[in-house]
């Protein structure tokens, strides 16, 4: 199970983190991902972190704003978003899968992934 929080209302400019616990004894065996949806489109590749947090991948339009990072201790994830745009507003899910490996190509595909968080919503406002 993966509880995602911390999403809400920001003005652009501005920052949030995001957080995902997962219900896990096996957490640091999991690769872990961040994906975005809104309405009427795919679910979309935000971020990507190994097992071991030290291999990190990032979407184009968020690299350099965005930061995400594990703690396995305590079974957690987050994503650190600043400099916030109107075109980051979104459902912000996470993902967890046991065989994906964070530089292959299917990392990156949503329906590549086996466990899925409820979603915490981003609103930017400009």
């Amino acid at each position: 199970q993966l509880v995602e929080s911390g999403g809400g209302l920001v003005q652009a400019g501005g920052s949030l983190r995001l957080s995902c616990v997962a219900a896990s004894n096996t957490f640091s065996t999991l690769l872990m991902a961040w994906f975005r949806q809104v309405p009427g489109k795919e679910r979309e590749f935000v971020a990507i972190v190994s097992q071991n947090g030290d291999d990190t991948r990032y979407a184009r339009g968020v690299e350099g704003r965005f930061t995400i990072s594990r703690d396995n201790a305590e079974n957690t994830m987050y994503l650190q978003m600043n400099n916030l745009k109107s075109e980051d507003t979104a459902v912000y899910y996470c993902a967890a899968d046991r065989e994906l490996v964070a530089g292959s190509f299917w990392a990156q595909w949503a329906s590549k992934y086996g466990y899925w968080g409820q979603g915490t919503r981003v609103t930017v406002s400009s």
